[in-house]
């Protein structure tokens, strides 16, 4: 009875061994896969270090299939592509910033619609401004989105030549389009920035374009037969130096969260009283003294991001 207890004790140790090894074996492989288990959850929650100088500083991306995590405001992207510096009907601007990457899915919608805009008369391409980290997430300076490799800036700078240097292209500026603090345009637009958005807004694609007020309600006035592509010209804030363009969540991305949809109708009548309002603001509100004093915005940590970012951090 001894050697046999002796014998089951062996087994057991031999066969817990094991286990422990196998376990060990998978945790470790997915920081070069993309499926991501909820092992690594508990890590992720109990990480609460600030997570924009860990993803701003990472060169690369992760060595993942491709796929995007979160919301386009607190998420990452995992197995990015980068758009190449140079193409037959565009540039990435600012390389040094190392903002060129995306979701393969926003790589080829960019690349698709500088051939259109190559079509357009005075326009060679694109100047592309801003993309996303190698990894996504938070930007070391910036955009609060752009994390998830959803997100594209398109200079309103009509491209003249596509040879532009590096150095160039950190020392050239896009031009604005916006005049009485956004609500009109200026001499700077033409029928052309309009045909480019319009030629975005119709990729299918596309969730939603961020231009300022005035170039919203003058395409409003000027479109002509089906104006449902104006759904997706939202009037925000700036925007006037580039329009920006958010995609969709690819189809089947589990983990990717989408923004709603905007409201039904072409948001005419709303960016027009937007531009009401530039022009003759409302009165400001009164001043509450015992107001508590605004509390500084927390940073996003890795605690807060979807637990699949610290794998996509973590991963080769």
């Amino acid at each position: 009875m001894p050697n046999l207890l002796f014998i089951q004790k062996m087994k057991f140790s031999s066969l817990l061994a094991a286990f422990l090894i196998s376990s060990c074996m998978s945790t470790s492989s997915e920081g070069s896969n993309n499926d991501v288990s909820e092992a690594v959850a508990p890590v992720a929650k109990s990480d609460f270090r600030e997570a924009k100088p860990l993803f701003g500083h990472k060169p690369l991306p992760s060595k993942q299939s491709a796929a995007s995590f979160g919301s386009y405001a607190k998420g990452c992207l995992a197995g990015g592509e980068r758009l190449a510096e140079t193409g037959p009907t565009w540039q990435a601007m600012r390389l040094s910033r190392n903002r060129n990457w995306g979701h393969p899915e926003l790589i080829d919608f960019v690349e698709s619609l500088s051939r259109k805009a190559a079509q357009q008369e005075g326009w060679e391409g694109l100047y592309v401004g801003d993309l996303s980290q190698p990894r996504g997430g938070p930007m070391l300076t910036g955009h609060a989105s752009h994390q998830i490799g959803l997100d594209a800036d398109i200079w309103m700078l009509p491209p003249q030549r596509l040879d532009l240097t590096a150095q160039e292209r950190e020392n050239i500026s896009s031009i604005s389009l916006r005049r009485a603090g956004g609500a009109y345009t200026n001499d700077n637009w033409t029928r052309q920035h309009q045909e480019v958005m319009k030629a975005a807004a119709e990729d299918p694609r596309v969730a939603r374009i961020f231009v300022f007020p005035g170039a919203k309600v003058r395409m409003c006035n000027e479109a002509t037969g089906d104006r449902a592509w104006l759904n997706k010209i939202r009037p925000w804030y700036g925007h006037h130096y580039h329009f920006h363009v958010r995609l969709k969540c690819p189809d089947g991305l589990k983990g990717c969260v989408d923004q709603a949809p905007p409201p039904a109708g072409d948001g005419c009548d709303a960016a027009q009283t937007w531009v009401d309002s530039i022009l003759n603001p409302p009165p400001p509100k009164p001043r509450d003294p015992n107001a508590p004093k605004p509390q500084p915005k927390r940073p996003i940590t890795m605690a807060s991001l979807p637990a699949q970012c610290s794998a996509v951090l973590s991963s080769q």
